[in-house]
């Protein structure tokens, strides 16, 4: 990250045109990662590889996300398997990749009576950086960040939201090549929450970041994510391209009307085209959606409903997340 942006564009959602960055030679790779703790089994056979871009970490609790986290940190060690994050082994260099990673954590971690710029000052001289350098860069980054005057008030007088960008401003100070992010939009407002997004976004399609996010909040993750794991029980369960997971298995139009859709469906019905009827005006019409796009329109105008949109048809990330998590309970 050679140069701060200032300027925010609208979030960017992944597609089929998404960049291919994730496809690259992977900068984390694991194999078989076991830990157990006693009798307990937190991470069970784990095998990753995840390259550049964001790739988004699900599960529900327990699922062993903060265990994983805690092995690519090096702050645990693995009970058998093995692994690398860019060129350094886990397990053995855990001093190399700490200085290669930024952690934000999900809680707070500040020293009482530092105001926000001393305290991304601090961070930056623990990585090594000069004293005059350091104090430069946290200005540089805490204005990337969104904290303006607040930067010179104590830490423990900020909002919640606050404190997010400052830990935020943290792990990218001193410009890490991989970032670990744990729930970095919790307690921000819902325009704070897509500035966030956005930068995140950014770091990754611009500066060519491992993003690596841990979070509850889907919607977060189907907007920037490139790639989705989901863990249950310690298992990997997904680990695959978004816009594969998304794609449908069979490929279908869907479209939302305004007004009575009954005439519409019966029409549509009537040339042999499959569709069915969802809630609130949507319609979901089998087959290639650029194919029924004029059918769509030329229907809508004899029956004289209102087409309010039209997309291609995507499985949710809500739904990918429950059918993961539903297919592993039943396998015990």
């Amino acid at each position: 990250m050679s140069a701060v942006r200032h300027t925010y564009h609208p979030i960017l959602t992944v597609d089929d045109s998404a960049s291919d960055a994730s496809l690259m030679s992977p900068l984390i790779e694991l194999q078989n990662i076991t830990k157990d703790y006693g009798r307990f089994r937190a991470l069970d056979g784990v095998s990753l590889k995840i390259g550049a871009g964001v790739t988004g970490l699900l599960g529900p609790n327990g699922a062993g996300k903060t265990t994983l986290i805690k092995v690519l940190l090096g702050l645990v060690k693995t009970t058998s398997g093995q692994g690398r994050l860019l060129d350094f082994e886990l397990g053995r260099q855990a001093r190399e990749i700490r200085a290669h990673v930024g952690y934000m954590p999900e809680d707070d971690c500040f020293l009482y009576g530092m105001t926000g710029v001393e305290s991304v000052q601090f961070v930056a001289q623990l990585s090594r950086m000069g004293r005059i350098e350091s104090l430069r860069r946290a200005h540089e980054i805490l204005d990337f960040c969104g904290l303006a005057q607040e930067r010179y008030r104590p830490v423990e007088t900020y909002s919640t939201g606050m404190r997010q960008k400052m830990r935020f401003a943290q792990a990218i100070v001193h410009d890490p090549p991989v970032l670990i992010l744990d729930e970095p939009t919790s307690g921000l407002d819902p325009e704070e929450r897509l500035i966030m997004l956005n930068r995140i976004r950014l770091l990754a399609k611009d500066n060519g970041k491992v993003v690596f996010i841990c979070t509850h909040i889907l919607p977060d993750v189907q907007a920037i994510s490139d790639s989705v794991v989901i863990l249950t029980r310690g298992r990997v369960q997904v680990s695959e391209r978004l816009a594969e997971l998304s794609r449908p298995a069979v490929a279908a139009l869907e479209v939302r009307l305004q007004g009575d859709p009954a005439s519409f469906l019966s029409t549509i019905r009537g040339l042999g085209i499959p569709c069915e009827e969802r809630a609130r005006g949507t319609l979901l019409i089998n087959g290639d959606p650029m194919a029924l796009s004029e059918t769509v329109w030329k229907v809508a105008a004899e029956t004289g409903v209102v087409v309010r949109s039209l997309s291609p048809s995507r499985n949710s990330l809500e739904e990918i997340f429950l059918n993961a998590v539903r297919g592993e309970t039943q396998d015990v």
